[in-house]
């Protein structure tokens, strides 16, 4: 029962993640006021939605808004190319800290 609870725990955590990232997406690198325009696993770059200072802008929200400690080794299109990799790489590294697991990730 517990792993069920945390698995249902995790998938919201997951989709709060995902909508933070569209909105920051949308507004900071878009500049739209609207939703996000594309699917989670659209490829950020194949979109032109990110650029190399978009990267930087990224991986500075990813800091400051998860309090996620952001390796340079890490910033790699399996990691940040799309709003479902950027999320999965936040979860993992948030459940790294807290020195456990996530289901779905």
């Amino acid at each position: 029962m517990e792993l069920v609870v945390n698995a249902v725990a995790d998938e919201r955590g997951t989709q709060e993640i995902k909508g933070r990232i569209r909105q920051f997406v949308a507004q900071t690198l878009l500049f739209n006021e609207q939703d996000y325009p594309f699917e989670n696993a659209d490829s950020f770059l194949q979109k032109g939605v990110i650029d190399s200072l978009g990267v930087v802008e990224l991986v500075t929200f990813v800091s400051q808004e998860f309090g996620v400690q952001v390796n340079p080794s890490e910033v790699t299109p399996e990691n940040f190319d799309s709003v479902d990799q950027l999320a999965g790489y936040i979860h993992r590294k948030l459940a790294q800290e807290r020195g456990g697991n996530c289901a779905g990730s």
